[in-house]
């Protein structure tokens, strides 16, 4: 079975940081400002930083809402 790229993205309950930048196609430093100011949250496993998917998901999502809000 050959899944594609959003079901393995759903798989993985926590990500890595490299997973983080390969989902949303954006540099490593743009991901860590976001970890920085908050607006996408982070689990931390001693000195190791996951994102929830789900949570991934809603970023994003909120991304299209605020866009689609702006269209008004």
């Amino acid at each position: 079975m050959q899944w594609n790229a959003r079901e393995q993205w759903r798989a993985s309950v926590l990500m890595t940081i490299p997973q983080v930048v390969q989902a949303l196609r954006l540099s490593r430093s743009k991901v860590y400002t976001l970890i920085t100011s908050g607006e996408l949250p982070v689990v931390r496993i001693g000195r190791s930083v996951r994102v929830r998917s789900t949570d991934l998901e809603k970023w994003v999502e909120s991304l299209e809402d605020s866009r689609s809000a702006s269209h008004y």
